[in-house]
């Protein structure tokens, strides 16, 4: 078994979990898919690869080593590797999916992990979109009531509190699916944010901790412009459709790597949501 541990989300990204999207549809269950299915087709499964590819080739160029879980037919939201498992200082926790499409992805990544977790969700609900770990010592877990409800929350929270960190749960509206379609962090320090929904005291307790926020407004927020990926050393993955955010982060000095994933950030995941980082450096 690999020693998988993640610290921060700004460690530099050395493994990460991603999953080819054979069987990707969009699934109408969050506001983002109903909103695009009421004017678009299903993409094409051709379209789908490229786009993944571009992703992985990103990710590749950022010097991070690709594992593969197998996609599943009946599973068409196995792309989004980062809502079942999520990787802690102390190895991986099982999460516990809310919708009834995605519960059996959890079998595919006990198989990946050999079974082996630092510790299982079973209270309520927890899914990785709405865990960040902002630095060593510092998360924070989104709980909308929707995907993660607040037993969920406060259960993974009481884990990381025992290990003598803070854990800070945040409250949103469930329209927003995850906290990393309003949050993510870019780089040490960095964040980017949906200032117009998160919560005035969420942004003064980022600050206290040193992280300050590039604004993004509603409407991209809700095209996925905050859900990106930071991979370390100054790099970040940002869709190519984030044109004004990814000209504020190269402005910042971060170098910006955009492939194209409108396809994905239309049924409601961009960068963030398609990968599960398994092991970053600090």
């Amino acid at each position: 078994m690999q020693d998988w541990s993640v610290s921060s989300e700004t460690g530099v990204l050395t493994d990460v979990l991603v999953c080819p999207p054979d069987h990707y549809r969009w699934v109408p269950t969050n506001a983002i898919v109903r909103r695009t299915l009421a004017t678009a087709q299903q993409p094409s499964a051709l379209a789908l690869a490229a786009q993944h590819g571009e992703l992985t080739d990103a990710l590749r160029q950022g010097g991070a080593r690709l594992h593969v879980l197998l996609p599943e037919p009946h599973l068409p939201y196995m792309a989004y590797t980062r809502d079942s498992a999520v990787v802690t200082p102390w190895g991986p926790v099982l999460c516990q999916l809310e919708r009834p499409q995605r519960r059996g992805e959890y079998a595919a990544v006990m198989d990946f992990h050999g079974g082996r977790f630092w510790r299982k969700s079973s209270a309520g609900t927890l899914e990785g979109g709405d865990i960040h770990i902002l630095k060593p010592g510092v998360a924070v877990i989104g709980a909308s009531g929707g995907r993660t409800d607040f037993a969920g929350a406060e259960q993974f929270a009481g884990w990381l509190r025992a290990e003598g960190w803070e854990a800070r749960i945040e409250p949103f509206d469930e329209h927003f699916l995850h906290l990393d379609v309003l949050f993510c962090m870019a780089a040490p320090g960095l964040a980017v944010a949906c200032l117009d929904v998160l919560d005035p005291g969420f942004v003064a307790w980022l600050k206290g901790h040193g992280i300050r926020c590039i604004g993004v407004p509603y409407r991209d927020a809700m095209a996925l412009g905050c859900n990106i990926l930071a991979l370390g050393r100054g790099r970040v993955v940002s869709a190519r459709a984030s044109a004004a955010l990814n000209a504020a982060l190269r402005a910042e000095g971060l170098s910006v790597l955009d492939p194209d994933l409108s396809l994905f950030t239309a049924g409601g995941g961009g960068p963030h949501c398609l990968t599960c980082p398994l092991k970053r450096e600090e």
